[in-house]
C-alpha cells in the first residue's frame, strides 16, 4: 500500500521541482538560460580554425605577404649595408647593435627601415583580413543560417576577431623572428637579454596596433553592405591618419604659430597643443611607441627645456623606464583598439541577421 502511494506521488514531486525551478529561472526554462557545457566553446573554436584556414588559402592574404616580406629583406639588407659601411663607428658605439637592425637604414640605399615598412604595410593586412568578414556572410545568406544554428550571436563575431588577431600575431613574429636571425648570421653575437625584451615588446605593440586596424575594418564590413565600400572607407582611414592628418596638423602649426619673442610659456603651451593634436591618431602614437623602444638613447617625446637638461646623465634608458616613457601612448593605442572593437560589437548586436530576400 506504502508502495502504491509512493508511485502515485512520484509525478507530483517532479513537477513541483519543475515549477520551483521554472519560478527561481525568472519564467525561464533551464535549457533556454543555461548555455550548454562545451558546447559554445567547441563551437568558437572550430569557427576560429575555419576562419584562420579560410585567410591563409586566400590568394589576398597570399599576395600581401609576398609584398611585406620582401620589403621586410630589403630594409635588412639596407640596415646590414649601413653597419657594415659604419665599421669603426659601430664597434666604437657597440651598445644596442642589434636594434639598428630594426632602426638603421643605408643612406645610399634610400629604403625605409623596418618599423617604416611594418607601420605602412601593417595596417594592410588587418584591412584586407577584417573589410569582409561579416558582409560578406550577409550577402552569401550564410549569416542567417550560421545564427539559426545553436551558435551565439557574439560568438561569431569574437571568432571573426579571434582568428583574425591570431594570423597577424603569426606573421609579425615571423617577420621579427626573420629579422632576428638574419642578425644573428650578420653581425655574429646574439641580442643581450634587454635587447630581446625590447624585440618581444615592439612585437606585441605592433600586434596590438595592426588589431586597431582590423576592429576598424570590420566596424565598417558591419556598417556597409557592400565589401568594396568597407575596403575603401578602411584604405580612406588609412590613407587620411598615415598621410593626410600630419599634413592638416602642419597647416594648423603654422596658421597658430606664436612669435619667436613671445614668452617661453605661451611657445610650450603652443607645442603640447600640436603634440596633442598628433597623438589623436593611432599611426603616431605606434610610432612614438616604437621608436623609444628601439632606440633606448631617447628619453623624452616632447620639448625639453635647459632646466630638465641641468644634471641630466647622458646615458640610455632601461627598458623600465622607456615603457614608463611610452606608457601614455601604448594606453591610448590600446583604448583605440578597443573602442574600435566595442562599437562592432554594440552594431552587431543590434543588427537584424535574418535575409530580406
Amino acid at each position: 500500500m506504502n508502495l502504491k502511494a509512493q508511485n502515485a506521488a512520484a509525478p507530483l514531486r517532479v513537477g513541483w521541482s519543475r515549477l520551483r525551478a521554472w519560478l527561481e529561472g525568472g519564467g525561464q526554462a533551464p535549457a533556454a538560460r543555461r548555455r550548454p557545457e562545451g558546447g559554445s566553446g567547441s563551437a568558437f573554436w572550430v569557427m576560429v580554425q575555419k576562419e584562420m584556414g579560410d585567410h591563409v588559402r586566400s590568394w589576398r592574404f597570399t599576395i600581401l605577404i609576398g609584398i611585406i616580406v620582401l620589403a621586410c629583406i630589403g630594409s635588412i639588407y639596407s640596415s646590414i649595408s649601413s653597419i657594415r659601411s659604419g665599421g669603426q663607428e659601430e664597434q666604437g658605439n657597440a651598445t644596442f647593435l642589434f636594434l639598428k637592425m630594426f632602426t638603421l637604414s643605408s643612406t645610399t640605399l634610400s629604403i625605409p627601415t623596418f618599423t617604416t615598412f611594418l607601420s605602412w604595410l601593417g595596417p594592410l593586412i588587418g584591412i584586407s583580413l577584417g573589410f569582409d568578414a561579416v558582409n560578406s556572410e550577409r550577402n552569401k545568406g550564410t549569416l542567417g543560417r550560421l545564427l539559426s544554428q545553436p551558435v551565439y550571436r557574439d560568438d561569431f563575431l569574437k571568432a571573426k576577431f579571434t582568428a583574425s588577431l591570431l594570423l597577424i600575431a603569426v606573421v609579425v613574429f615571423s617577420l621579427g623572428l626573420l629579422v632576428t636571425g638574419l642578425g644573428l648570421l650578420t653581425i655574429g653575437y646574439p641580442p643581450t637579454p634587454e635587447e630581446f625584451w625590447r624585440i618581444l615588446f615592439f612585437l606585441i605593440i605592433a600586434t596590438v596596433y595592426i588589431g586597431f586596424w582590423l576592429n576598424l575594418s570590420i566596424l565598417f564590413s558591419i556598417r556597409f553592405r557592400q565589401a568594396a565600400t568597407s575596403a575603401l572607407s578602411g584604405i580612406a582611414a588609412w590613407l587620411f591618419l598615415t598621410l593626410f592628418y600630419s599634413m592638416i596638423i602642419s597647416l594648423i602649426d603654422s596658421a597658430t604659430a606664436v612669435s619667436e619673442m613671445a614668452p617661453l610659456s605661451e611657445q610650450l603651451r603652443h607645442v603640447h597643443f600640436i603634440l596633442a593634436l598628433n597623438r589623436l591618431s593611432p599611426t603616431e602614437l605606434f610610432s612614438e611607441t616604437i621608436t623609444t623602444l628601439l632606440s633606448p638613447g631617447i628619453r623624452s617625446l616632447g620639448p625639453l627645456t635647459m632646466d630638465q637638461l641641468v644634471g641630466a646623465i647622458s646615458s640610455p634608458l632601461s627598458l623600465g623606464q622607456s615603457l614608463l616613457l611610452v606608457w601614455p601612448q601604448l594606453t591610448g593605442l590600446l583604448a583605440a583598439t578597443v573602442l574600435c572593437f566595442g562599437l562592432s560589437y554594440y552594431l552587431f548586436m543590434r543588427q537584424e541577421v535574418r535575409s530580406r530576400n
